[in-house]
């Protein structure tokens, strides 16, 4: 089975949108730790500027910890280092799972995409809010560096920026519910860019000369996600992202095969266990 690269919005972030529903003003206390399954399924590319999607599907368990520094929940792994009403600065986990070369017809007989990890500041200002709706408006700024692994070594792949302007709104269409749409560009460093966009010299053919990527603008990506409590303890999450690559630097890649990539995915996930103890819920809904 084939998973999309770190560009695509991977299932794994798409099902930690899934999780459990967000607290409410009237909510005063959350359990500290929450852990159950995830899974769905999803149409994605295999890389940035890609010429092929592929539908793919994985299961996988899920853990929510509301720790005062380190947190786990719908918006992903994160560790808080600062949080006010416009400002937030939080160390940020990402990731992505491994796509085989043998399934693109542009990447044949190249070496796979591996899993790949990201670490990172991330910092969010808000420009706007709106607590009556519950709405707001942010600028986030994640640096992030990004590593890949075969399981058995780690290799540095680069830096990524990917300013991102995203509104989020809450309770729409039910109680609990977050609809967040985001738009920004993407940049990366030449290690990156040479990870997707590289075609070395023992890999060259006819219609794929051999090419040194350059790092610089990568695209620019418009994504959403909306996320529904069916239950207390079930909830589904619908997402997708439209990425434009025109004027990208590497678009004289023989790998660059398209301009436009879309990704469409949906999951779900179910909360098997709650812990006793509690922890208070934050003043503001988003957080």
């Amino acid at each position: 089975m084939t998973i999309r690269p770190i560009w695509a919005p991977t299932l794994c972030a798409a099902m930690a949108l899934a999780g459990p529903a967000l607290a409410q003003p009237a909510v005063t206390r959350q359990p500290v730790l929450e852990a159950g399954i995830g899974g769905g399924g999803g149409w994605l590319p295999d890389y940035p500027a890609a010429g092929q999607n592929h539908l793919q599907g994985l299961a996988f368990p899920y853990v929510i910890y509301r720790g005062e520094i380190l947190r786990s929940d719908d918006r992903g792994v994160r560790s808080r280092f600062y949080s006010s009403e416009g400002i937030g600065l939080d160390l940020s986990f990402s990731g992505a799972f491994p796509s085989r070369s043998d399934d693109n017809k542009a990447r044949r007989g190249m070496p796979d995409l591996d899993w790949q990890a990201e670490v990172g500041p991330s910092l969010r200002l808000t420009l706007w809010r709106d607590m009556d709706t519950p709405q707001r408006l942010n600028l986030e700024l994640p640096v992030r560096a990004v590593f890949s692994t075969d399981l058995s070594s780690i290799h540095y792949r680069g830096i990524t920026l990917s300013p991102e302007l995203a509104w989020e709104r809450l309770n729409l269409g039910g109680a609990g519910t977050r609809l967040r749409l985001g738009l920004g560009p993407i940049f990366a460093t030449n290690r990156l860019m040479d990870y997707y966009y590289e075609v070395q010299p023992q890999y060259a053919l006819p219609d794929r000369p051999a090419y040194n990527a350059k790092g610089g603008y990568l695209g620019t990506r418009l994504q959403f996600s909306y996320r529904l409590p069916l239950t207390e303890r079930i909830a589904m999450v619908a997402g997708g992202r439209l990425e434009n690559f025109s004027g990208a630097r590497n678009d004289d890649s023989p790998l660059f095969r398209r301009d436009w990539n879309l990704s469409l995915a949906l999951g779900f996930s179910w909360t098997l266990y709650r812990s006793e103890a509690t922890v208070a819920s934050t003043a503001s809904p988003f957080d």
